[in-house]
């Protein structure tokens, strides 16, 4: 007894932890370790949600919103959940994922009657969602392509330059947005490709370009594919908002059809976060088209090699949602039918906000607002503008202007638009 009550006097002497020698050496090993800088996006959440007032409103976080700003979850992912529950297993799916859910992707993103799909020459993994898709895409080009870089547009989503640099693909960047005009830059993109070293590899958003909101119209898609053709580029395109962009997800595939038609191989990374809502269940699909079955073949057994060590295999809940959806015609029906009435509710959001901003006497243009399409718009407000939304209006956004306009409702729409006329009207 006293013995023990020798070492517990000794522990609280050193703070209640008893520590060998080896140990306080050990811990020494991670002191040099800095906080990690908050991400952008998500620290607007943080501070959102840390502001007591009662006017507060959320515009910076890409997740859909019900007019009353609430979490949704679709019909259709319900019903498949419900045939789900308790009669399929939850064994581990082999290294390249789902097989039903890929099939279905392919059909989605190529079209259903492709004849890449028929002659069987695209390589494609289930991914953990667009993110996964993008870095195993990344670590592939690394791996089979090591003298090769990437050109990503300017702006682009921030994780885009996170994940290629983690893989070790050297950046370049190219010509997208004219902050002038808060549209394309069409002429300083297609000089940006010309001018780039004959084979080198894009990476494209298919549609709803994140943080913009503006995308190349039809004819300049093919006009970018006809000079991606002349200078043997590689195009990826990331589609995280097929469906979720016009409420049509033909439509939505426009750009990658272009490509295809024009004899394009193309790599293309998908999400189901956006359009399905199946933000947390992480399911995505990465596909690369190859010149024929054998060549698609050997390019599948590497992506599965690459992502062994990553995480073995991917996660089966989503997959099973998706398959499900898309496989059974009543539940795809049903899916097409509520991702229009999401698309729908974003474009209304967008002509209430111009149209509140026009009738306060606003004096600037903000035809922008209806003219760009998706999740966001890019407002052209400056840093020191959203900080005064923030500060004064308890309005939460990323500091370069974005506007996630499923934040928007017919509830704060008013509030929302009153706010921005004041902190960028003309004194």
């Amino acid at each position: 007894m006293a013995l023990y009550s020798r070492a517990a006097a000794a522990i609280r002497r050193r703070g209640g932890v008893s520590l060998a020698p080896h140990a306080r050496t050990m811990a020494s090993l991670f002191g040099h370790v800095e906080p990690a800088p908050k991400d952008p996006i998500l620290g607007v959440t943080e501070a959102f949600l840390a502001d007591p007032s009662p006017d507060k409103v959320n515009v910076g976080v890409g997740a859909y919103r019900d007019d009353n700003g609430q979490p949704v979850v679709l019909d259709c992912v319900r019903e498949a959940e419900r045939r789900i529950a308790g009669t399929l297993n939850m064994e581990y799916l082999p290294m390249g994922g789902s097989i039903k859910m890929i099939n279905e992707s392919l059909k989605l993103a190529y079209g259903e009657d492709s004849e890449l799909i028929k002659d069987k020459r695209i390589a494609a993994v289930q991914s953990l969602s667009g993110t996964g898709a993008c870095r195993l895409f990344a670590d592939f080009q690394r791996r089979f392509l090591p003298d090769s870089q990437i050109y990503i547009p300017t702006p682009t989503w921030s994780n885009h330059h996170n994940i290629w640099r983690d893989a070790q693909v050297p950046q370049r960047t190219f010509t997208y947005y004219h902050p002038e005009t808060r549209g394309l830059d069409f002429a300083g993109l297609m000089d940006d490709i010309k001018n780039a070293p004959n084979g080198s590899f894009f990476l494209l958003h298919a549609c709803a370009h994140n943080p913009t909101g503006v995308d190349p119209t039809e004819e300049q898609w093919r006009e970018i594919s006809y000079q991606f053709k002349v200078k043997n580029h590689f195009p990826f395109f990331d589609m995280a908002y097929q469906g979720f962009a016009s409420g049509d997800p033909e439509r939505d595939a426009k750009a990658i059809r272009i490509f295809l038609e024009d004899g394009h191989q193309i790599g293309c990374a998908q999400s189901y976060a956006k359009n399905m809502g199946l933000y947390g269940q992480r399911a995505g699909c990465l596909s690369i088209v190859c010149e024929d079955e054998m060549q698609a073949v050997a390019v599948k057994s590497q992506l599965q090699q690459i992502a062994r060590p990553m995480y073995s295999n991917p996660p089966v809940h989503g997959a099973l949602i998706v398959s499900i959806i898309l496989n059974d015609p009543e539940l795809k029906s049903l899916w097409l039918k509520e991702v229009k009435g999401m698309a729908d509710r974003i474009i209304g959001m967008r002509k209430a906000l111009k149209e509140n901003l026009e009738q306060l006497g606003s004096t600037l243009p903000w035809d922008h607002i209806t003219n760009q399409i998706g999740m966001f718009c890019y407002s052209g407000m400056t840093p020191e503008q959203v900080d005064r939304l923030t500060n004064e209006y308890h309005i939460y956004m990323t500091r370069n202007g974005r506007i996630s306009m499923a934040g928007v409702t017919t509830g704060n729409v008013a509030y929302l638009a009153n706010a921005i006329h004041e902190v960028t009207k003309t004194k």
